[in-house]
């Protein structure tokens, strides 16, 4: 697999992760849901494939999932948005990361950042515990 490919599937497994906590089922309750293995979906999130188009429909029509999010996480950021918001969300994060000794991948903290962001566009409260959840599910 190219290496573009690879930090591709990373970002988007991170983003997985991310959104299957915030809907507070377990990796083999959406499989289920998704009609893919348990062993599938986990190597979805781990970034080792590709998650099917099939699979995705189907969690946008059962979860509601922003399956835009899930593809392009921050690359969907547009002219107009709060970009100085971004950058304290960013700066945020790496604080803590830093004082918390805690190293994650670049795609990963991309992810982080991009769901963190839109949360907060869409007026949703982001707390401490939701930080610390993410980081958790994108730590290998």
């Amino acid at each position: 697999m190219a290496q573009e490919d690879a930090d591709m599937f990373a970002e988007v497994g991170a983003r997985l992760a991310i959104s299957r906590s915030e809907i507070g089922v377990s990796q083999a309750a959406m499989a289920e849901a998704i009609g893919v293995s348990h062993r599938a979906y986990h190597s979805y999130e781990k970034g080792k494939r590709g998650i099917p188009i099939e699979a995705l429909i189907k969690m946008h029509r059962r979860y509601e999932v922003d399956v835009a999010w899930l593809l392009l996480g921050t690359q969907s950021i547009r002219a107009g948005h709060d970009f100085d918001a971004l950058k304290r969300i960013e700066t945020s994060l790496d604080q803590y990361l830093e004082g918390a000794g805690i190293k994650i991948r670049s795609e990963k903290r991309g992810a982080i950042v991009a769901r963190w962001y839109q949360s907060q566009v869409e007026g949703r409260e982001v707390t401490d515990d939701d930080v610390h959840t993410w980081i958790e599910l994108v730590r290998e």
